[in-house]
């Protein structure tokens, strides 16, 4: 009877003890009745992750990590512990991503499945990837932005000092010379503006005639479309009629001719033929001069003593 009372009493603590496992097991994740699988991933930082930080894939918790250590061979990277406690089957080349799964910063890992048609078994590695945080998220963006803002912040002050050393004394006196001129000549352009507005107010009369004599041409023209079409053809006529007359030859012959005609003219100027000794000898121009003087003084004799030349006889 004595016997019995210490069996029950251990069964009891035995089974005390194992609830007190299970439980303890079961509040930190690991469910002792369900079938677990084991995966490593291996890091050169965690960025805090912890043991029993959750495991999911497209969001779903699958497991949990359950160990993290240093690697053995002491090269520094970090080697994570992931179990398992779900029957999908998990391909090769699956990425285990840590990721922020809040904003105070908590850490979890993401199963990235890829398309691969093998699948991992139990011990198996898989590739890794670490999430920036949102302090490194913001300084990637932030230090573009920064380095931006210096190159911005240098130029601006490069270009001060140029606008300084250009915009000097004589510069600004200058400047205010050009503003002057500038603006006299705006004044100018306005002065010109209004005579031209006044000219075309007094010409408008003219102008209106222009305009009118302009459209009576153009009306003419229209109406004598015709006989401007008719000219045109004759003088397409003409013009072909000139191109198929030998006008070349023409002008070869007369070029013939004037050549013999002054030809001519000079063995007529050189005394030449009959006409240039007529022209060129003195002496007989001389004598015919003579002759005719003669001729005169007897035609004049006859005139005035017609008796002595002719005789009138009745019988």
């Amino acid at each position: 009877m004595k016997y019995k009372r210490e069996i029950g009493i251990g069964l009891v603590f035995i089974v005390a003890l194992a609830l007190f496992v299970w439980g303890f097991s079961y509040l930190k994740g690991f469910n002792l009745f369900k079938e677990q699988r084991v995966l490593y991933a291996v890091y050169e930082r965690v960025s805090g992750l912890t043991k029993a930080n959750p495991v999911s894939i497209n969001g779903l918790k699958v497991g949990q990590v359950s160990d993290i250590y240093f690697n053995p061979d002491f090269s520094g990277e970090i080697v994570v512990e992931i179990t398992i406690e779900t029957d999908m089957p998990i391909p090769k080349n699956s990425v285990a991503l840590i990721y922020s799964s809040d904003l105070m910063g908590s850490k979890a890992i993401n199963l990235q499945l890829s398309d691969d048609s093998l699948f991992v078994n139990n011990g198996d590695t898989l590739g890794t990837k670490v999430e920036a945080s949102l302090k490194e998220a913001v300084n990637q963006q932030i230090q573009p932005l920064k380095a931006k803002a210096e190159e911005l912040i240098m130029s601006i002050d490069t270009v001060v000092t140029v606008i300084k050393q250009i915009f000097n004394e004589q510069a600004r006196e200058n400047l205010t010379s050009s503003l002057t001129s500038i603006e006299q000549a705006f004044a100018n352009l306005e002065s010109a503006s209004y005579n031209l507005d006044e000219m075309v107010a007094a010409e408008k009369i003219r102008l209106a005639e222009i305009m009118s004599n302009l459209e009576s041409i153009t009306s003419t023209i229209r109406e004598n479309e015709d006989n401007i079409d008719n000219i045109l053809t004759n003088f397409s006529s003409i013009s072909d009629s000139l191109a198929k007359a030998e006008i070349p030859q023409t002008f070869a012959n007369i070029n013939k001719v004037v050549g013999d005609v002054a030809g001519i003219v000079e063995k007529i100027n050189n005394g030449e033929g009959s006409i240039g000794m007529l022209i060129n000898d003195e002496g007989l121009y001389r004598d015919l001069q003579q002759s005719a003087e003669q001729l005169h003084l007897l035609m004049e004799d006859i005139r005035v003593n017609p008796k002595r030349y002719v005789r009138f006889s009745l019988f």
